[in-house]
């Protein structure tokens, strides 16, 4: 579990075919400090497992799903990425929920510069739409962020937007993202289990309770 404070930025380092995915290393000073085998640390929001490790870097296998719904796919070396260490039971909950599982990506579809800030708006696939609300949480490439904008839902396109202070800028790797560019998103955690519940949740006749 995960909180979406970036801690650090890294960079992969090495890519190796494994089986149908990919084994990665990346360099990490921070984030492996204190790790250990099997720790889990996200890497741009995917929540990845550590098999081998040494003083700065550490290494992780990408199952072929986690690259077919991610920005791992493709990925090589000098790819700068956004690292979190998995959230201490005792710890502050800084962000939000954040699993490091990936819903699935969006494009960069415009960057406004404000006097101190960005707002970045962000392609938001269809089947994601229902589940993110302005004023709400989502993760962005790992990022806790606050959806300051959301599409219509009656919009072709679905999109939303996050607006950007200068530590997000500085801090992580949201702020050399450009137009076009593909990012990872995880909607809130919460959002998903409704959506879940109100499938299996039997619809009322609209004639119900009424007058016979």
């Amino acid at each position: 579990m995960f909180t979406g404070i970036v801690e650090e930025i890294g960079a992969v380092t090495a890519v190796e075919p494994s089986g149908d995915g990919v084994r990665v290393t990346v360099r990490a000073p921070k984030a492996v400090s204190d790790a250990a085998h099997g720790d889990s640390i996200a890497v741009s929001g995917v929540c990845l497992t550590v098999v081998d490790q040494g003083e700065d870097w550490f290494t992780a296998d990408v199952m072929r799903q986690t690259l077919d719904m991610s920005t791992l796919a493709g990925v090589a070396p000098g790819r700068v990425v956004n690292l979190e260490r998995a959230t201490a039971a005792h710890g502050r909950l800084g962000g939000h929920i954040v699993q490091g599982h990936i819903d699935g990506t969006g494009r960069i579809l415009d960057v406004r510069p404000g006097a101190e800030w960005r707002v970045l708006r962000v392609e938001l696939p269809a089947e994601l739409a229902p589940l993110v609300v302005d004023k709400g949480s989502i993760a962005v490439d790992g990022v806790s962020l606050t959806v300051s904008a959301a599409s219509p839902a009656d919009e072709p396109q679905q999109w939303f937007e996050v607006s950007l202070i200068p530590e997000t800028l500085a801090a992580t790797t949201l702020g050399a993202r450009e137009v076009g560019d593909a990012v990872n998103l995880e909607t809130d955690i919460l959002a998903r289990h409704v959506q879940r519940l109100l499938a299996f949740t039997p619809q009322k006749n609209s004639n119900e309770g009424g007058s016979r």
